[in-house]
């Protein structure tokens, strides 16, 4: 294993009262960096992982010149409008290297076999026509120089750099790998995050039939533990704390010495039952961050020596959009990801917002639909409330709106980030 690098002391520190959306990111990016080491895995165990070195093509791809249809190869020199050729040997995909033809002379070839050294031209089979006795094969007129052939190197050239550093590896990229033998590839380790909730009242479904007077499920916790399975990281649920200070600082204390992250929701703010801010003061460096937007506002962000601490709000909504806004960015700079911003699409609103706050970033739960007219439209949820679970049911991906927007109308366009973007799949 690599040895990771060092996270710079008290690296959430800021001297803002409140912050804006694209500050926070920001000072996320270039605070953190890369805390795990890396190892080398197989081809079909690197999904999802990112690549701890450049991969580097060691040869070409396609090896050699080969055709890309069934048909007849010649030499274009030899060719003319209506042109008869001879008909000579029969080239097959994973046959050995043939050797040039004699001029007026076309090979039989098949797909992915490899081209005659002196012919460059192919001409499909259902296009010619070859003679009753089988000797010649006429080819039609029009053909292009290099019609139907593929050239060697012509997808990957030897030397190019096929994938980079901190590059998240995809299906595509597993069979690009492949098609140049690699088997093995360097990948980062995954970030170790301890998912905790803490409170008195939280009960983990399945516990009890009933919930007694003030108590409520733990939705959060599974939420979140979902959200991370998006991203390369083994996540340890150490369930929920009792509001007891002294057993949440040994908890976190063990957690802290096996885990790169905390990561907890509720509970965000400094109060006289917010125990598990009060063991993280004590054991290391808290900030609570004023973040201008909706939902969301309070996160806390520390560390305990190595080990970062993320405090996520505790209402659903909120939790699950700083999460996917901050959160997400977190954590993959820290796993060795390289950070890529969400792309928006600006897509025309088909709802109404009479009047919005000024100087905050407001992030609204949408889906995209066709109009009557079958335009693409962004449709929002109808309530905006930051406990509605359901809200997040129905959306796949979220509206931003601006800062300097005061109101929304029927056709002006929106900004629109796909839950797709962080790994969600939709409904």
């Amino acid at each position: 294993m690599n040895k990771s690098s060092r996270l710079m002391d008290d690296c959430f520190l800021h001297d803002k009262d409140r912050m804006r959306h694209d500050e926070v990111v920001s000072l996320i990016v270039s605070r953190l960096n890369r805390v795990v080491g890396s190892e080398t895995v197989g081809l079909n165990d690197a999904l999802g992982r990112y690549l701890a070195d450049d991969i580097t093509a060691p040869r070409n791809v396609p090896l050699h010149d080969n055709s890309a249809v069934d048909g007849y190869a010649f030499a274009f020199s030899d060719y003319s409008e209506n042109t008869e050729f001879s008909l000579g040997p029969r080239i097959a995909a994973g046959d050995s290297s043939p050797a040039p033809l004699a001029a007026g002379v076309a090979a039989r070839i098949f797909t992915g076999a490899v081209m005659p050294p002196n012919a460059e031209t192919v001409a499909m089979q259902e296009d010619c026509t070859v003679s009753v006795d089988g000797a010649t094969v006429q080819v039609p007129a029009g053909l292009q120089l290099g019609a139907n052939r593929r050239l060697a190197g012509e997808d990957v050239m030897a030397g190019d750099v096929l994938l980079n550093t901190g590059q998240v590896l995809r299906p595509q990229d597993t069979a690009a790998l492949a098609s140049l033998g690699i088997a093995d590839v360097p990948v980062f380790d995954r970030l170790r995050v301890a998912l905790v909730s803490t409170g008195n009242e939280i009960v983990d479904p399945g516990t009890v039939k009933t919930l007694e007077m003030g108590q409520v499920f733990d939705s959060n916790r599974h939420m979140l533990a979902a959200l991370c399975n998006h991203l390369p990281l083994d996540v340890t649920d150490l369930g929920i704390l009792d509001d007891d200070e002294a057993a949440i600082a040994k908890t976190l204390t063990s957690a802290v010495a096996t885990h790169d992250v905390i990561l907890t929701t509720g509970g965000a703010s400094k109060g006289e039952e917010d125990h598990i801010v009060n063991a993280i003061d004590t054991l290391g460096k808290r900030h609570l961050w004023q973040i201008a937007i909706k939902p969301g506002r309070p996160m806390s962000f520390g560390q305990i020596g190595a080990c970062v601490f993320l405090g996520l709000p505790g209402n659903p909504v909120a939790a699950f959009v700083c999460f996917l806004l901050y959160c997400h960015a977190a954590m993959r700079v820290l796993g060795g990801g390289v950070y890529r911003d969400p792309v928006r699409f600006h897509v025309p609103a088909d709802f109404e917002i009479k009047s919005k706050k000024p100087n905050r970033r407001e992030f609204l739960r949408g889906w995209l639909a066709a109009d009557e007219n079958g335009k693409m439209v962004v449709r929002k949820y109808q309530r905006d409330g930051s406990g509605l679970i359901s809200g997040l049911r129905t959306a796949d991906g979220l509206i931003e709106l601006d800062e300097d927007i005061r109101a929304v109308h029927p056709g002006d366009l929106v900004k629109y980030i796909p839950f797709s973007q962080f790994g969600i799949k939709t409904g």
